[in-house]
C-alpha cells in the first residue's frame, strides 16, 4: 500500500521541480505542509507523506520507526536493521520513485527534505536515489550509509545549537561522515532549538533556487 500523502501543485505549468518533505517523530504530513506558504516556492510541486506507523503517544501522530529507551542519535550499524526502519525505507523508496509518473517531474528534479527523524530518513533513502538535492533539518544518521551512487546529491544540513532533542553532536557526526564519503554538504548551525524557524525556510528557498535552476 502506498504512503498516504498531501500534495500542493505548483502555480505554474510546468513546475520547476518537486519538493518532498518528511515529518518528524510524532508529527504528520499536515504539520510540515503548514510551512509551505512560508517557503514561497509557487513554481514547485510539493508532496508530504505520512510515515507508515502510528505514534504510541499521539492519536494524530505518525513515526518512521520507534526509538529504544537508550537511543542516543549516534549512528549505529545494528540500528539499520530495525524492522520498522526497514519497512519505512522500503515504502518510502517505492513512493518516491512513483512520484515521477504521478507528477510528471523527474527524480533528477526532485529535492527530498526531512525534519528530525524525517531528516534521518532523508539521508538513509535519498543518498541512494538520483535526486537533485537533499535537505536535513535537525537530523542525524541513524545508521552508517551503504555504498553510494557514483554521483550523490548535495546536502543542506541545518541544526540548532540549542537543540535539546537531537544533540548538535549528532549533526556534526553526520556531516563528518558524509563529507568523508565525498558528499557535498552545506552545513549551517543556527541559534535555535529543535524547530523550524523562518530563517530555516529562507535557507531552504535559497538552496532549492540554487540547485533547481
Amino acid at each position: 500500500m502506498p504512503l498516504e500523502s498531501l500534495s500542493i501543485p505548483s502555480q505554474t505549468k510546468p513546475a520547476k521541480g518537486l519538493l518532498v518533505v518528511l515529518h518528524g517523530w510524532g508529527a504528520n504530513a499536515q504539520d510540515v505542509a503548514s510551512f509551505a506558504p512560508y517557503m514561497m516556492l509557487p513554481d514547485y510541486h510539493m508532496a508530504f507523506p505520512n510515515a507508515p506507523f502510528p505514534h504510541p503517544y499521539s492519536e494524530a501522530g505518525r513515526m518512521w520507526y520507534s526509538f529504544p529507551e537508550t537511543y542516543s542519535f549516534q549512528s549505529s550499524a545494528a540500528f539499520g536493521d530495525q524492522p520498522q526502519l526497514r519497512e519505512s525505507r522500503r515504502q518510502l523508496v517505492d513512493w518516491v520513485r512513483s512520484l515521477e509518473s504521478t507528477t510528471g517531474i523527474a527524480l533528477e528534479q526532485t529535492v527530498l527534505a526531512g525534519f528530525s527523524q524525517g531528516g534521518a530518513m532523508t539521508l538513509d533513502v535519498g543518498l541512494h536515489l538520483p535526486l537533485k538535492a537533499l535537505i536535513v533539518l535537525s537530523g542525524y544518521l541513524h545508521a552508517p550509509i551503504a555504498p553510494l551512487l557514483s554521483i550523490t546529491p548535495p546536502v543542506l544540513m541545518v541544526h540548532g545549537r540549542q537543540d535539546l532533542v537531537v544533540p548538535l553532536a549528532a549533526a556534526v557526526q553526520a556531516r563528518e561522515r558524509l563529507t568523508a564519503m565525498g558528499v557535498t554538504v552545506d552545513y549551517q548551525e543556527l541559534d535555535m532549538g529543535h524547530e523550524i524557524q523562518l530563517s530555516v525556510l529562507k535557507l531552504i528557498k535559497s538552496f532549492i533556487a540554487e540547485k533547481l535552476l
